[in-house]
């Protein structure tokens, strides 16, 4: 990860952001007033940003963010997917395997799992953890549907509703499986070599960037990654203390005008 005082502003060609908590407030159940001005400054001075996100382009639609800001693309569920120009140049689903390993588990342990799809998804189960966890994003969860032992549908994006305890039960017996947890009841499954970094340098790639090019800020475990990957990363004041640790430096809280006074502090905007 490079220093942030070695880069120049003008070396940052596209803004990577979150949304739950980075650039949607659930507080305020709406993108901060200054973000938004800080968004359109930014794309007035022709830096790109794309939403970042767990969720898929359906949801990211039900989130009320596009309401606020317009922006230039979608690395979907945590890089899985990338939509530029409304079209899908990058996508990557989690192997069978790993699915049917996951439906697996969530039937011996008893917890929620949501299988999300490219414009859609299901649960097999759902408890109080799983209305907890949805309850705290503002989000429904999914219609119900009960799996098969082999699920024969193309997944992109797997989240178990458990605890870290069940999550220590099974993960470590799939294979080519990483998670990155996001509420005390819910972790997102991705395959071990991927995450929202590899959307990131898919998309770079394609727009015949580098990660120097880029800036990335979040708030959650699954941003860890593109915080690192990117040429600054930021991480934001309500961030948890890996994930400022990972980055090049802290922001303020989401509520108190973080994601604009973040773009203040690297120069891109006055």
């Amino acid at each position: 990860m490079a220093n942030t005082q070695e880069i120049k502003k003008d070396e940052i060609k596209v803004v990577i952001t979150d949304i739950d908590g980075t650039l949607y407030s659930h507080t305020q159940k709406r993108v901060p007033e200054s973000a938004v001005k800080a968004f359109k400054a930014l794309q007035e001075k022709g830096i790109k940003i794309f939403l970042c996100s767990g969720r898929n382009r359906y949801l990211i639609g039900k989130s009320g963010v596009l309401n606020y800001v317009k922006p230039d693309g979608l690395i979907t569920m945590n890089g899985a997917n990338v939509i530029l120009d409304d079209q899908i140049i990058y996508s990557y689903p989690i192997p069978g395997e790993v699915v049917d390993a996951l439906i697996k588990f969530s039937k011996r342990l008893r917890f929620g799992l949501t299988l999300i799809e490219q414009n859609e998804g299901h649960i097999n189960y759902i408890d109080e953890r799983v209305i907890s966890a949805h309850e705290k994003y503002g989000t429904r969860f999914p219609q119900p549907r009960s799996f098969p032992d082999h699920y024969d549908r193309v997944i992109y994006q797997a989240i178990c509703f458990c605890d870290e305890l069940d999550e220590s039960l099974f993960l470590p017996h799939i294979k080519g499986a990483k998670s990155a947890r996001w509420d005390e009841f819910a972790v997102d499954i991705m395959p071990s070599d991927s995450d929202k970094s590899k959307g990131v340098l898919a998309l770079l790639t394609h727009l015949n960037l580098t990660p120097e090019n880029a800036l990335a800020i979040g708030d959650g475990n699954n941003d860890i990654e593109v915080l690192q990957f990117c040429g600054i990363g930021i991480a934001m004041g309500n961030a948890n203390q890996s994930v400022k640790d990972a980055a090049d430096f802290v922001t303020d809280d989401i509520d108190s005008d973080g994601w604009a006074n973040a773009m203040k502090k690297v120069g891109l905007i006055d």
